[in-house]
């Protein structure tokens, strides 16, 4: 059973009379975002019917087709394609390069190494063909960013030297030690390359949508990918993923998705959509929720002699708090805790281990009612120096100030 610890609840109180500043501005973000969502779903007409599934091929399925309006609404779109066929945000990525570019292009990643399990998207194995960018033939390099911002001078001249036809941003970090890219940094960057560059801007905004009033399209991005297990799905969403941007881009992406021959016109989904038009609409609650949980996260470690990123002074555009403990004991032990408070799955017995597209052993608190899903609490890091935490997502913030406190008594 949880307890309460009178010492850390004092502590994170204390953090919470000095975060009303922080967290008067995240309910004001909260407001503009729900007022977003809620005329997405007006002028989109969406009713009740819309909620039921199909079968078979999924022709003329009206819930399938209003939940990419929803979407297309909300990003300022011209398109977007959600589906509940989409695996993870991974799988969205992929698809998404491998639907735009063809072999003998040119790809170019702006925010460093993408995190680690798109290397095989990208390299392959070695000695197998398994369809990476690499096996067509297809070029990818990078550019790390400086001072956690682009280093854009590095980027115009690669620009001028290549001719990129895709440019890419990640936009949160990953298991990265950097704060997530905020929409003013990817809105100058995109005026500043615009004139030497036609080239796709796609964002990976994995757990950044609803952190900011703006997404990436609204500040020049042709395309923006995620996945309905992080922010758009507000916990409720059981699978799927998204990918919004301009329509002959939606269109390529849903050819590899489905085939050159049937776009998205087909696919089913008997279970119905009505967790996907909740989950979205309750996104920005949930999302302003995991934001509280951030701040408290970061100034409390801090106090406690953590390094935390983002620290209490930077802004904030994802919905993650590193950690770095230094070592790796405190590592697990913290993550434990967080499983400990889970309501799902609390007593299970959390290890490192082997995850598909990680070199190393990653260890991962997920106590959640979908399946890994990261809007709700957890925590994770690889077993690697200096030992990382990443803490992200909670349903509701009392819960994340419960995990918190107890994740907090395995550090005295």
């Amino acid at each position: 059973m949880l307890t309460i610890d009178n010492k850390l609840l004092d502590l994170i109180n204390d953090c919470e009379n000095q975060s009303k500043k922080q967290f008067d501005d995240i309910e004001r973000i909260e407001f503009k975002n729900q007022l977003k969502v809620l005329n997405a779903f007006n002028e989109n007409h969406i009713q009740s019917y819309h909620f039921i599934g199909s079968t078979g091929y999924g022709h003329n399925d009206i819930g399938k087709e209003k939940i990419c309006d929803v979407f297309a609404s909300i990003f300022h779109t011209e398109s977007a394609f959600v589906s509940p066929l989409i695996s993870c945000g991974t799988e969205a990525i992929s698809q998404t390069l491998l639907g735009i570019l063809r072999p003998g292009d040119n790809m170019l990643c702006i925010s460093g190494t993408p995190y680690d399990t798109l290397k095989k998207v990208i390299y392959g194995v070695e000695g197998k063909d398994i369809g990476s960018l690499k096996d067509y033939n297809i070029s990818y390099n990078e550019i790390d960013l400086i001072d956690n911002d682009f280093d854009i001078p590095a980027i115009i001249k690669f620009i001028s030297l290549h001719s990129p036809k895709l440019i890419y941003i990640q936009r949160s970090r990953g298991y990265s030690l950097r704060n997530a890219i905020t929409i003013s940094q990817i809105g100058n960057l995109i005026k500043s390359i615009r004139p030497y560059t036609n080239a796709y801007i796609v964002v990976d905004n994995c757990y950044g949508e609803f952190t900011e009033e703006l997404e990436p399209t609204d500040v020049g991005a042709d395309l923006v990918v995620g996945s309905l297990l992080k922010n758009m799905g507000g916990g409720i969403a059981p699978t799927g993923g998204y990918i919004a941007g301009k329509s002959e881009l939606i269109e390529l992406i849903s050819y590899k998705l489905t085939s050159p021959a049937l776009s998205t016109d087909t696919g089913s989904y008997e279970p119905g959509y009505k967790a996907f038009f909740e989950g979205v609409f309750l996104a920005p609650h949930v999302v302003a929720e995991s934001k509280k949980l951030v701040v408290i996260t970061s100034m409390c470690l801090s106090k406690l002699g953590y390094k935390t990123i983002p620290n209490t002074n930077q802004p904030i555009s994802d919905i993650v708090c590193t950690i770095v403990f230094n070592d790796k004991n405190k590592l697990i032990n913290f993550s434990k805790a967080i499983q400990a408070s889970s309501a799902i799955d609390s007593d299970s017995v959390l290890e490192a281990g082997e995850m598909d597209g990680y070199d190393d052993l990653i260890i991962m608190a997920s106590g959640s009612f979908n399946q890994g899903s990261s809007i709700e609490l957890s925590c994770d890091g690889p077993m690697r120096e200096p030992y990382a935490g990443y803490i992200q997502g909670c349903l509701t913030y009392q819960h994340g100030k419960i995990g918190l406190m107890n994740a907090l008594r395995t550090l005295q």
